[in-house]
């Protein structure tokens, strides 16, 4: 299987496989074309998670390298596991090399699988590069005292928060269930990693399904220090020791869970994701030279001492993997064998899944801020809410409104997720 044996071969460090645009007749068009731009960096989940950590980190650099020199904006667009950002970026999206986007890791595995909701080809998307080749972790809350996949089946009680109903997040506790018999509920439709982080944080879940471990140092930093985490197993083509460490003992790959060859092959194609990782791609037809402009950068920003630097202080790892491997990487997971596909699809088979169910509140503002606010009902009942500039859609007397608009004394309807820190997903006010 190749894309199996690629995963144990995949380099480090940057290689001379990089694409290089030719002649200085070229680069002057590149210049030229991107002189005075902006680029709109599309990240597929919401503000706060690994994804956006790592690419606007990438973002506040590569400009000095991308020929031009232009400005960029990184803008969030969550929804379905990143599968609504790698719709945009396939279908909408300016062709030209003015958007550039970070999505998931499994979006071309669910292209493979034919999982709904996907209106894009992965493989005419032009991947520039992965910031971070790292292994991805399952974790409980300390509080449940489940140390490793063993208690887990013994004890039960785990509840997984997740995003896209195809994420990882959601998938790999799927696998788990399935391929070794544990019962973790799962509870999908967050719109990103930190609204999971804020729920296990109150103790709404008490498991995160998916996370590279990179990020969560760079993101969970506190938690990980206070050993508010149990990490009982990693997903990757080799061990990180550095998780082993963490936990104070060997944390098992999931492939030491497999039964038989067909397993492991299944397996395999989920392990791609994580060789994936945390890509940089463009929309597909971008002009040959602005596609090698942007890989070039990329492989530059990843020496760069500024960005390496700033990597260090917000403790993220970098190891990256070349634009023109991961776009390999990327045809070959499309291309997996049908026999592993069919495998997948029962490891994927959905147990124990519910969607997180939104609630409805009819009541008057008491106060705001710009990012919460608190809400009484008739019976007056105090209830804090959140609220988010782009996720929270509003409506004033029948007219389109921002968050901005929402002032105490008015009287409105809202819905929101109980479980993501009541975050209000519409609000209807008079």
């Amino acid at each position: 299987m190749k894309f199996a044996m690629r995963l144990l071969l995949v380099p480090v460090a940057l290689s001379a496989g990089t694409m290089a645009f030719h002649g200085p007749a070229r680069a002057d068009d590149v210049a030229a074309f991107y002189k005075g731009k902006q680029i709109t960096l599309i990240i597929g989940y919401s503000a706060g998670g690994g994804y956006g950590t790592y690419a606007r980190a990438v973002a506040r650099h590569i400009t000095k390298h991308i020929p031009g020199n232009p400005g960029i904006v990184p803008k969030n667009m969550a929804g379905a596991g990143s599968r609504r950002a790698a719709n945009y970026l396939y279908a909408v999206a300016p062709r030209d090399g003015t958007y550039i986007g970070t999505i998931g890791q499994g979006v071309p595995l669910d292209q493979t699988m034919k999982k709904p909701g996907v209106k894009y080809d992965a493989s005419k998307f032009s991947w520039i590069g992965n910031i971070i080749l790292d292994n991805n972790i399952t974790y409980t809350s300390a509080s449940t005292g489940i140390k490793t996949i063993q208690e887990a089946l013994q004890k039960g009680g785990v509840i997984c928060g997740g995003t896209g109903a195809t994420s990882p997040s959601v998938a790999f506790p799927q696998i788990i269930n399935n391929l070794i018999g544990t019962k973790f509920r799962i509870i999908r439709g967050y719109p990103g990693g930190s609204e999971i982080n804020l729920a296990q944080a109150r103790g709404e879940v008490n498991c995160r399904g998916s996370k590279g471990w990179a990020s969560t140092k760079a993101t969970l930093t506190d938690e990980l220090k206070n050993r508010e985490y149990n990490i009982i197993v990693q997903w990757g083509p080799k061990k990180n020791p550095e998780i082993s460490q963490y936990m104070g003992r060997e944390v098992p790959l999931i492939t030491e869970f497999a039964k038989t060859d067909l397993d492991r092959k299944a397996l395999a194609m989920i392990i791609s994701g994580v060789t994936i990782g945390r890509p940089l791609m463009t929309p597909p037809d971008v002009p040959a030279e602005r596609v090698a402009a942007l890989r070039a950068a990329f492989d530059a920003t990843m020496k760069d001492p500024q960005f390496l630097a700033l990597a260090k202080k917000q403790r993220m790892d970098i190891n990256p993997m070349p634009g023109v491997e991961l776009q390999q990487v990327v045809s070959e997971v499309i291309n997996s064998p049908d026999d592993a596909v069919s495998r997948l699809h029962e490891l994927l088979a959905p147990r124990n899944v519910t969607k997180l169910q939104a609630k409805s509140l009819v009541g008057s503002i008491e106060s705001v801020s710009k990012r919460s606010m608190t809400v009484t009902d008739k019976s007056g009942k105090s209830t804090k809410m959140r609220i988010h500039p782009r996720r929270t859609k509003v409506e004033i007397a029948g007219k389109k409104g921002k968050t901005k608009s929402l002032k105490a004394k008015l009287n409105c309807s809202f819905k929101f997720l109980p479980g993501a820190g009541n975050l209000v997903t519409a609000a209807n006010c008079k």
